[in-house]
């Protein structure tokens, strides 16, 4: 088993995500508990003043729709700010909510959009946004677009958890919180836990005990990143 002299970040998102998540932190080990499979919907007849777009892979989901032929809006509503950067590389004309799927309601409502909006979304999430929105009184139509594939843990993640040394796990999402639970409870987990959460209701999810969990400020990468930095500083100075 390969043990480690400082603490080890094991990045569980999809795979690009945590390919980029990782340039920016370094000593990782990636290991996607998520894989995204997409769909071929039928799309609800238009028209519709803007998509809404609660992630990257929903991004990718909205391009090969309208690669197959169907007409999408050009306005986009996203959560956060690489959605929108992404969004925009698409073809899309985005507006950023700058954090969590509560921002991108409080910003659809702030800007009472005339007409309909299209919300893609994956098959397992964002659905309450869809009823929020028709509670403002915005009508709001959705389509699955993709659902994320379940994976168990790689061989490598699996001895950094087996071993003694800190492993850094940064979550980003209830249900990353959830499967990665289930994940150190079947592998049986040795190692002290750090837990950096996008979120308080991130945090909520994650219900294994840990030697150390902090809160990122604000639910961006760039607030997940500071708090890894946090965290591996406590360890250099203990």
């Amino acid at each position: 088993m390969v043990r480690q002299s400082h603490p080890i970040a094991l990045l569980t998102r999809p795979l690009l995500q945590s390919q980029r998540f990782a340039a920016r932190i370094g000593n990782t080990i990636i290991s996607p508990l998520m894989a995204p499979e997409y769909l071929t919907p039928v799309i609800p007849s238009g028209p519709f003043t803007a998509v809404v777009l609660t992630s990257e892979t929903g991004v990718e989901a909205a391009r090969r729709i309208s690669a197959a032929g169907v007409l999408l809006p050009h306005q986009a509503f996203c959560v956060g700010d690489h959605t929108a950067t992404v969004a925009r590389e698409a073809g899309f004309e985005s507006r950023s909510a700058v954090g969590s799927g509560d921002d991108l309601l409080d910003l659809i409502i702030a800007l009472k959009p005339a007409g309909r909006l299209l919300l893609l979304r994956a098959e397992d999430s964002a659905a309450e946004l869809q009823k929020r929105l028709i509670t403002a009184g915005i009508e709001t139509f959705s389509a699955v677009t993709y659902r994320q594939k379940q994976q168990q843990l790689s061989v490598d993640a699996i001895c950094a958890l087996q071993g003694d040394n800190p492993v850094i796990l940064p979550v980003f999402s209830p249900r990353s919180a959830k499967l990665l639970t289930a994940e150190i409870l079947r592998v049986r987990a040795t190692a002290p836990l750090w837990i950096a959460a996008l979120s308080p209701a991130v945090d909520a999810a994650f219900l294994i005990p840990s030697v150390l969990r902090q809160i990122a400020v604000r639910p961006d990468a760039d607030a997940m990143v500071k708090v890894v930095a946090e965290l591996r500083s406590r360890r250099m100075g203990s």
